[in-house]
């Protein structure tokens, strides 16, 4: 979706009265951890919208060999969930422009923060009368893992 139709998107969701989640990230390798994460997102409320980093934005955040797939078909594998309802690539490295057009009840991100006041995100969020949510992470299951697991040359299996 392009940013005009998201923020429509949960402009019309939110005018049913449902509860808008909005949750961003990379994800690059589609893993377990992402999975579970989305699930866990999407139970906060009634509809998830998921911001996905633009290939250039991801070189910037992550260096110069990632992403390992290309933003349309991150954003593809994700729309593809059951428990998503729309997906919007973003350029910047940060998604405080999805999250002002979507202007979500809930941010949810995943447990790398400690505490909602470590996500920067967050005083937007609040100004914008929503809450944030951090949710916990797969115990070792991580694309940078998986990325490095598959480099070594002995490695027979993904941890």
């Amino acid at each position: 979706m392009t940013q005009p139709e998201f923020a429509a998107l949960a402009e019309a969701l939110r005018a049913e009265g449902k509860r808008v989640v909005f949750t961003n990230g990379v994800f690059d390798i589609l893993h377990v951890g992402h999975v579970r994460y989305l699930q866990q997102a999407r139970a906060l409320g009634d509809a998830l919208l998921v911001g996905i980093n633009s290939d250039a934005s991801v070189r910037r955040l992550k260096g110069p060999t990632r992403p390992i797939n290309l933003e349309e078909e991150r954003a593809e594998v994700i729309a593809a969930l059951r428990c998503v309802d729309g997906v919007c690539i973003f350029t910047e490295d940060r998604p405080d422009n999805l999250i002002e057009a979507v202007r979500p009840n809930v941010h949810a991100k995943g447990g790398d923060y400690a505490s909602p006041d470590a996500l920067p995100e967050t005083p937007l969020v609040r100004r914008l009368g929503g809450e944030v949510v951090i949710l916990p992470l797969v115990a070792g299951r991580s694309t940078t893992r998986i990325v490095e697991t598959l480099r070594q040359p002995t490695s027979d299996s993904i941890p």
